[in-house]
């Protein structure tokens, strides 16, 4: 049986109604939802299921449905950067999958979602038509605000849909990809700056290391969070982006002081960091229970 993982983010992390009932029209298209995540400063949650891939092209387009629905993105506010009430939609192939399965699940997915409820779509990562855009911090660089402006200008136009966002929900970048871990870390002591400084250090595509994106956000209280996303855990393992944010912050006067997985984490990239810390010695997957 052909399995694929999808990791749909969406622009609202305050209305737990919203939230509810777009976990709801998933679960009622036949996909399972393994986590849910929510948080109110980026105003962002992000869902992780699991199913074939008529269950997920399904779901996809159920919870879009209600993000168009009931998202307003004029009036939204949040850290994160956005393009769209569901903002990124990827595919991943599990176990034995092809790549080009999950591609053509994504593309086929986005071109119902502008049939039916006209959202244009931008294709990201390997499901991308143009290597400019394989990078998602590309597509959605400038944001909803100025995402009209940039579809008129030269290369701007959607991969799919006409050259004009939906006028409530924006666009959505629609990708295929392999596995990540979506790591957050919390860190006090050092400023916004500081933090952005330390994350630019960090991120690939600024020199840093090749298979990790990495952004700082504020929080409450005078903290600050470094986000990163790890595409290739096994080039970058978890432990060395959190030791290595660690020196970094400890250099800059401030300490870490938590951290957080967004969606669920691979076994072999829990082992690894479970190894490094001298932990779990180990862990099979006999020893994980779903």
């Amino acid at each position: 049986m052909a399995l694929f993982e999808c990791v749909p983010n969406f622009s609202e992390g305050r209305d737990t109604r919203t939230v509810d009932a777009l976990t709801q029209a998933a679960e009622r298209a036949g996909a399972r939802v393994l986590d849910r995540t929510a948080d109110a400063k980026h105003n962002r949650c992000v869902l992780t299921l699991v199913g074939q891939a008529h269950e997920l092209s399904e779901a996809a387009f159920a919870m879009a449905r209600v993000a168009v629905e009931r998202i307003d993105l004029r009036l939204h506010h949040g850290v994160h950067p956005r393009i769209g009430a569901i903002d990124v939609l990827p595919f991943v192939p599990l176990r034995e999958v092809e790549m080009g399965a999950a591609v053509d699940l994504a593309r086929s997915t986005a071109r119902r979602l502008w049939d039916e409820l006209r959202l244009p779509c931008y294709f990201y990562e390997e499901a991308a038509t143009r290597p400019e855009r394989r990078d998602l911090a590309r597509v959605r660089n400038l944001g909803f605000e100025a995402l009209a402006a940039r579809m008129r200008e030269p290369g701007g136009a959607p991969d799919v849909g006409e050259a004009a966002p939906h006028p409530t929900a924006g666009a959505v970048a629609v990708g295929a990809r392999r596995l990540l871990v979506a790591w957050n870390i919390v860190a006090e002591g050092i400023d916004m700056r500081t933090a952005r400084v330390i994350a630019q250090r960090m991120r690939g595509r600024d020199g840093g290391l090749t298979t990790l994106k990495a952004l700082a956000f504020p929080l409450d209280g005078g903290r600050v969070q470094l986000s990163f996303n790890l595409t290739d855990s096994a080039a970058t393992p978890l432990h060395r982006v959190t030791e290595l944010a660690r020196r970094q912050v400890t250099r800059a006067g401030g300490r870490l002081v938590g951290g957080e997985l967004i969606g669920l984490v691979s076994l072999e990239a829990l082992s690894a960091a479970a190894a490094h810390y001298g932990a779990l010695q180990g862990l099979t997957a006999s020893d994980v229970y779903v």
